[in-house]
């Protein structure tokens, strides 16, 4: 928590919640299987096939990673494969259409990855023009490489940087004079406030920054927000173009642990949407985990053996 509040300490002065890929180090890729524990939401020991098998109920599985855990890309790319291999091959019976979402690209990218999966365009061109996170080499490429592969789509999930900022400086109210084009990659406006729970647990993790005039903002959390509902927009038109789709959805594990955030504004735009929470966290080498202490984070959670500290992606 400590960890988590300093880094968000240092993205405060800034005026806004920067994304993690802007300075996140470049992982080295998980070279084999690493250790894993992981528990259902009774706090039993369940396996990635159990993961996998429980999709079969939901449109949605949200997976929340810690952003700089290779553990934790390693078990979303086995997520991603097991889903496909089991819902949405060709064999599968009953095969549904499987989508991949991300956070790490934003909503006005979408065309430009859209090229790179039919193979219109290089991927150095892709790679240029998509903003691409700096660990998206070892951490998100394989995820996009398995969609292009298998002809997945793959869907530019979160809102535009330069309209998250614009509301950590001057509030959502701000979003109103932009162009009807630019309101092209945003949620209806005005979107939702966050609820009061996750505003408590947002505020909890920033101690006293979001108070009125603190390092300059009061919009931290409305900034928050728009990346929340941008999501579960995008997630919701998905599930309109594709009825029997199974998206699984990749964000930091702050936007869907507990059902929270970007799940919330989801069911706001489509209420009937079915959804899975998985919740990856890193653990300590050699620790025990106390799987009480994981109740309520996740329909899964997935603690990996990464030595360091438990922290929060946004």
């Amino acid at each position: 928590m400590k960890r988590a509040r300093l880094r968000l300490l240092s993205l405060a002065g800034a005026l806004f919640i920067v994304s993690f890929g802007a300075s996140a180090q470049t992982a080295q890729p998980q070279a084999s299987p690493p250790p894993l524990r992981i528990y259902n939401a009774e706090g039993k020991t369940a396996s990635l096939e159990d993961v996998v098998a429980a999709m079969s109920a939901a449109q949605v599985v949200f997976i929340g990673e810690t952003h700089n855990d290779p553990a934790a890309h390693w078990s979303e790319l086995q997520l991603l494969q097991g889903a496909f291999m089991r819902y949405g091959a060709a064999r599968a019976e009953g095969a549904r259409s499987v989508v991949l979402s991300l956070e790490m690209f934003e909503r006005d990218t979408q065309a430009v990855l859209d090229e790179y999966l039919a193979g219109l365009i290089a991927e150095r061109h892709f790679l240029a023009a998509s903003r691409p996170w700096r660990n998206y080499e070892t951490d998100y490429r394989p995820l996009v490489e398995f969609a292009r592969t298998h002809k997945l789509p793959v869907v530019a999930a979160n809102a535009p940087e330069r309209y998250v900022s614009r509301v950590g400086r001057l509030g959502r109210e701000s979003l109103r004079e932009l162009s009807t084009e630019a309101k092209r990659w945003l949620p209806p406006l005005p979107y939702a406030q966050a609820s009061a729970a996750y505003a408590s647990k947002f505020k909890q993790v920033m101690g006293d920054m979001t108070a009125a005039g603190a390092h300059g903002s009061p919009f931290l959390l409305d900034a928050q927000a728009l990346r929340d509902a941008t999501m579960a927009h995008s997630l919701a038109e998905q599930l309109r173009a594709t009825p029997r789709a199974l998206v699984i959805h990749v964000n930091g594990n702050f936007h869907s642990e507990a059902g929270l955030g970007t799940p919330e504004h989801l069911r706001a735009y489509r209420a009937d949407a079915r959804t899975l929470v998985v919740t990856i966290l890193p653990g300590k080498s050699g620790s025990p985990t106390d799987a009480s202490s994981l109740k309520g984070l996740g329909d899964f959670v997935i603690v990996t053996g990464e030595a360091a500290a438990t922290q929060q992606s946004f």
